[in-house]
């Protein structure tokens, strides 16, 4: 298994069933680290993520990501090496966060349906976390990964899960149903378990990819965010996610944390997990 992650800031590649590190912002105030674990599903890992911190002109960027694939590998490794990328070469960017992500969005799964002959059928989720200068965040979701801020020591959800069965309507109305067979989880056409993602374009006229987006000032209050794939949301709440990332000053010992409990809590997908600590 190919499992690409970046190091202190830098992307590499290398052959494991687990990745992690850390890295801080040039100024050294913000630290963040992340551990991604293969789940005990017979297939490669399909968990990939951003963690690293660039500068853009007077701007330092905190660019931080987890993109989830299903059927395969392709879809979520083409996100990590395009999406955000692709958010800061829209000419509005700095003027317009919330367009530009809107904008990257849509024109790299534009991109991904073109080239699913290269890519293959499958798909992925995404959640993205922009930090500008170290104080304004933009975080922006397709899925079921999900971004966490504490503020003040409280669980601030700053992503909403696509499911099929709260996006039904959406979903009928573009010709698709909403079903709980096979098995027990609402799925979209009876196959996936998640209302919007990139690729997927057996099912794309059914399913939605556009974001939904959250910006929020980091102030004093705002201590830790938490980026994470499905694999731990299912088995933790956010706040206890929150209680855990807080008790270790070391965000990669954090994210560790994160994964191991998720393990013992018998949680079976892939695990990843980004931890950004602001202060």
């Amino acid at each position: 298994m190919v499992k690409l992650g970046c190091f202190g800031g830098q992307c590499g590649g290398g052959e494991s069933s687990s990745s992690t590190g850390r890295g801080r912002s040039h100024t050294g105030n913000i630290k963040y680290g992340f551990n991604l674990v293969k789940g005990k599903a017979d297939h490669p890992m399909e968990d990939y993520h951003v963690a690293k911190f660039v500068q853009i002109q007077e701007h330092e960027l905190g660019l931080f990501a987890i993109y989830d694939g299903h059927l395969g590998h392709e879809v979520p490794s083409y996100l990590q090496k395009h999406l955000l990328a692709k958010i800061l070469k829209e000419e509005e960017f700095w003027v317009d966060p919330r367009q530009a992500i809107t904008k990257g969005y849509e024109k790299i799964d534009q991109a991904i349906l073109a080239n699913s002959s290269n890519l293959g059928r499958g798909g992925s989720t995404a959640v993205t976390a922009i930090l500008i200068n170290g104080q304004r965040l933009w975080v922006a979701n397709v899925g079921d990964s999900r971004a966490v801020l504490s503020r003040g020591g409280q669980a601030i959800q700053m992503t909403i899960d696509h499911e099929p069965n709260t996006e039904r309507s959406s979903i009928e109305d573009r010709g698709g149903f909403v079903s709980n067979l096979p098995g027990d989880v609402a799925r979209v056409n009876g196959q996936l378990a998640v209302s919007r993602a990139f690729g997927d374009k057996s099912l794309k006229s059914h399913l939605r990819s556009d974001p939904d987006i959250l910006d929020m000032l980091i102030d004093v209050n705002c201590d830790v965010l938490i980026l994470a794939s499905d694999g731990l949301w299912k088995v933790m709440s956010n706040q206890e996610a929150v209680d855990i990332a807080r008790g270790f000053k070391d965000p990669q010992k954090a994210a560790k944390q994160l994964t191991v409990e998720a393990l013992n809590r018998n949680s079976k997908d892939d695990i990843s997990c980004v931890v950004v600590r602001f202060r």
